[in-house]
């Protein structure tokens, strides 16, 4: 019940977040399951609610294992969300054996036939650019096959035009599902891996944006970015309003997240998280807060009015990093 109230929530609240989310095959979302999307992982688990509201069908994620290690009470939230846990070496080898429950998990959810969202690369790294990928989604699309789930693997690439500014584009690419007749379910699993691997990569290559540093000409290109100067205009006013209106919640939005993640490549994720819980009690006080010091009914409107700034503000222009033009997000 938790899950589909948030994925209601987080559907209609992301459009006051982002500037816009395009997809390349909009069919693809309406792939009946057992599906796995195997797709790159730039931003944390933004990319995973990314994908869960763009897809009709019930998603689980992948999500690190230590976190359910470090915190035990928040088990019970994560398992409600739909997360499972996936342990790698770095997180203590006497984990790994914990994922063959996973693994066996991810099983009931496809015969089911809803849908895993599983993160290739198996590290979040703000970045527009395809690392090498790991073992565990072949693993997981090879187990299924041989007990004759007919699992479709998605390829999925999710670009972003900002990993630090409100207002984003998210360009989300599908590729052509991968089926199991493709490969040779006799070969050792190491063939078996490393073909799949070979045709993940291949495909992701061409739905993952890589671009250098400092080539702000492949940037605006990719994302499309083009100066609407009719638009700027037009929603200048209310941007603005948006700005002072909102910016008590913006400062200790960042004051929290800064301090919780270090600004590392989880800012982004946590950053908007917060603003998607904490935005209508800030809206609440502030209409509240309103109506207390004039006692006129119209301070109900800010309500209204608030939300239509913002929704203004995102509207206005794409949003991308300043920083893009100072370093690179390319991490070993």
């Amino acid at each position: 019940m938790l899950y589909k109230i948030l994925k209601i929530y987080v559907r209609f609240a992301i459009r006051f977040f982002c500037h816009s989310i395009n997809v390349n095959k909009p069919e693809i979302l309406k792939t009946p399951g057992p599906l796995l999307i195997a797709s790159n992982h730039p931003n944390s688990f933004l990319d995973a609610i990314i994908y869960d509201i763009l897809f009709d069908v019930p998603i689980w994620s992948l999500a690190r294992g230590d976190v359910f290690k470090r915190f035990p009470k928040a088990v019970p939230f994560l398992t409600s969300v739909k997360i499972f846990p996936v342990y790698r070496t770095r997180e203590g080898a006497e984990h790994l054996t914990e994922n063959y429950q996973t693994f066996d998990a991810c099983m009931k959810v496809f015969e089911q036939k809803e849908a895993v969202t599983i993160f290739s690369e198996a590290r979040c790294v703000n970045e527009w650019h395809l690392r090498p990928l790991k073992k565990g989604t072949a693993r997981i699309a090879f187990m299924a096959w041989e007990k004759g789930l007919p699992v479709k693997v998605i390829p999925a690439g999710i670009n972003y035009s900002s990993f630090r500014r409100y207002g984003k584009k998210v360009d989300v690419n599908f590729g052509s599902p991968i089926l199991s007749n493709r490969f040779n379910l006799n070969d050792t699993d190491g063939s078996k891996h490393q073909s799949f691997n070979k045709e993940l990569t291949n495909q992701l290559s061409e739905l993952v944006y890589e671009i250098e540093k400092g080539d702000n000409e492949t940037f605006d290109r990719k994302f499309s970015i083009k100066s609407n100067y009719v638009r700027k205009i037009l929603l200048f006013i209310p941007s603005v309003l948006a700005a002072i209106l909102h910016a008590p919640l913006y400062f200790m939005a960042r004051i929290f997240t800064k301090k919780l993640v270090n600004n590392n490549d989880h800012y982004d994720s946590v950053m908007l998280a917060f603003l998607l819980f904490i935005y209508p009690l800030y809206l609440a006080f502030i209409t509240i807060l309103s109506w207390a010091c004039t006692k006129n009914a119209a301070s109900l409107l800010l309500l209204i009015f608030m939300p239509l700034t913002v929704l203004a503000y995102v509207k206005s222009q794409i949003r991308k990093d300043e920083i893009f033009r100072k370093r690179t997000f390319n991490k070993t």
